[in-house]
């Protein structure tokens, strides 16, 4: 059995946090999983919500200019979406803001993406757009802003602990040649500790995970939404009280792989994991942001009408059309596909509470 665990400068017997394993193979520069292949729709290994159906983006492109309305109308306003996958999303909302040339006169949208493989791709799909791109929130011009990350927070690597008596270590991959990938654990740094002991929601949990470079990314967010006003719209699969067990799952052609094929197929495999909501409700509370109730994706979708948008668009459409939107109706919203397994949590600094979609 063979690993190309070298090709990514892994060293063999020794230990690695998970975290920094999964930044290599997803990550690495002309390496890593989402840094040269296409990674969605039907030439990837997986489809998100704006490859499914356009309705999907349409709601969301509504929902930013409720929230635009909401806060204020302000002449300068900014949009920023994170991991904006193969632009599908981007495209639709650009289309649609142009019928409301108030919003448009004053939007700056900036999509932020660290690959630039799929930053080529994007640009391909959204040609004479006013679209900025961005790789440091630093770009970002001053004013009211919102950011929109859908499948984004389950794509960084994620860190796990598990609690010994009142002792906390932390896993690791240790990637031998001859064996494979096994896990082993060791005593976890003193930052680390401290900042987790923090958390209340994970003091039930004898086992957890910890979205440390996660948090650093809302880190720099949330002081963007602070100097203004504005908030993040996160849309992910998720749950809401600690599960007690590993969530990370490495996915080939819409389907989960066990551990060897993914040791054996290392940037060939898309790595990722569940999101942990009540962990990101606190974390959004400690940093002084109000909080939406915490609602499925079902939820949020029929509340912002896209069961009347389907019934609208119906009207032209021929069987074959109606059949096809009745299709993705479903993935989107049924109970046992993307409707309850997938959250949505908006974190705001606003006066004016009453945004769309949450009640």
């Amino acid at each position: 059995m063979t690993y190309n665990s070298e090709y990514f400068n892994i060293k063999s017997n020794k230990l690695i946090p998970i975290d920094e394993f999964i930044e290599k193979v997803l990550y690495e520069p002309n390496k890593g999983y989402y840094t040269k292949k296409i990674p969605f729709g039907s030439q990837g290994d997986f489809v998100t919500a704006p490859t499914i159906s356009n309705l999907f983006s349409e709601i969301i492109a509504i929902w930013v200019v409720s929230s635009w309305e909401k806060l204020g109308k302000p002449k300068k306003f900014n949009f920023v979406e994170l991991g904006p996958g193969d632009g599908s999303l981007a495209k639709v909302l650009v289309n649609t803001f142009k019928k409301f040339p108030d919003l448009d006169n004053s939007i700056n949208i900036y999509l932020y993406e660290k690959s630039d493989f799929l930053i080529n791709i994007q640009k391909k799909k959204l040609r004479k757009s006013k679209i900025q791109w961005i790789q440091n929130f630093n770009e970002i011009k001053k004013g009211p802003v919102i950011f929109f990350g859908n499948e984004f927070f389950d794509a960084i690597p994620i860190k796990q602990f598990s609690y010994v008596k009142n002792s906390l270590f932390e896993k690791c991959f240790i990637v031998n040649p001859s064996l494979g990938l096994s896990e082993a654990y060791q005593k976890a740094n003193k930052d680390d500790f401290n900042k987790i002991k923090k958390f209340k929601v994970l003091k039930r949990s004898r086992f957890f995970e910890f979205p440390k470079l996660g948090f650093f990314e809302l880190d720099k967010i949330i002081e963007k939404i602070k100097n203004s006003s504005g908030g993040i719209l996160l849309i992910d699969y998720g749950y809401l009280n600690t599960v007690n067990q590993s969530t990370l799952q490495a996915v080939k052609k819409n389907k989960k792989t066990d551990i060897n094929f993914l040791l054996k197929n290392l940037g060939k495999v898309d790595i990722t994991s569940l999101v942990n909501f009540s962990l990101l409700k606190e974390y959004f509370t400690k940093n002084n942001l109000k909080v939406k109730k915490i609602v499925s994706q079902k939820f949020f979708l029929e509340k912002m009408g896209i069961i009347d948008r389907a019934k609208i668009l119906e009207r032209s459409m021929t069987i074959k059309q109606k059949n096809y939107m009745s299709f993705t109706l479903r993935r989107l919203l049924h109970k046992q596909l993307m409707g309850e397994l997938f959250k949505v949590i908006f974190a705001f600094k606003s006066k004016n509470s009453n945004f769309l979609g949450f009640k």
